[in-house]
């Protein structure tokens, strides 16, 4: 065993190359995958319900996208795919999760929209008319909190978050704590124990 999680920087785990199939929207996606980074063999649960419950972006969504917690680029590939106009950023804190985004970005056509930073490479500019995320429940409630604080912020006055939660790892105490920070939360839908959150300003 090593002390790697999905959100070490620099994972010392062997890659392990490996794929990962999954359909969304009537779309089939087969996407290259790791060792060393989140849900490395299958498409994550919750982001299947995310994927599958939320509302994707129309074909004429504009502007730029976030994926917070990209991982190998699952959410990325369905936003750049849905979104043919938009930008996407992908923004993770592991240095392979974000290889891996980038070579699935160009297996689905995107490469030119999607850019693949570490949280620092956002331009301070950028605001986000989506922001979707799986978010990272395991680093502690603390360090989510100030995740969330982060980038939350950086929505458009009239843009919409999306993330998913396990209910059983605090999905309904973290609404409760989105609304008391002032934003506006409605349960979406919930589905297998996961909870979509909609959150606007």
């Amino acid at each position: 065993m090593t002390g790697d999680h999905y959100f070490t920087p620099e994972p010392a785990t062997a890659a392990q190359p490996r794929e990962v199939e999954f359909h969304v929207a009537g779309r089939q996606y087969t996407l290259a995958s790791s060792a060393g980074v989140f849900s490395a063999a299958r498409l994550d649960p919750g982001t299947a319900v995310l994927l599958r419950k939320a509302d994707l972006p129309s074909p004429g969504v504009t502007g730029d996208l976030l994926d917070l917690g990209c991982g190998f680029g699952p959410i990325t590939c369905v936003l750049a795919s849905s979104a043919p106009s938009a930008t996407v950023w992908a923004v993770d804190v592991n240095e392979r999760a974000r290889d891996l985004t980038a070579a699935n970005a160009a297996r689905v056509g995107a490469a030119q929209r999607v850019r693949v930073v570490a949280p620092d490479g956002v331009p301070a500019g950028v605001t986000f008319t989506q922001i979707w995320s799986n978010p990272p429940i395991r680093i502690g409630k603390d360090e989510l909190h100030q995740l969330l604080l982060r980038w939350l912020p950086r929505l458009a006055p009239d843009g919409v978050a999306w993330l998913v939660v396990a209910r059983h790892l605090g999905g309904d105490s973290l609404q409760r704590w989105l609304t008391e920070q002032g934003w506006r939360v409605e349960r979406h839908a919930s589905q297998k124990g996961f909870r979509v959150l909609r959150v606007t300003r």
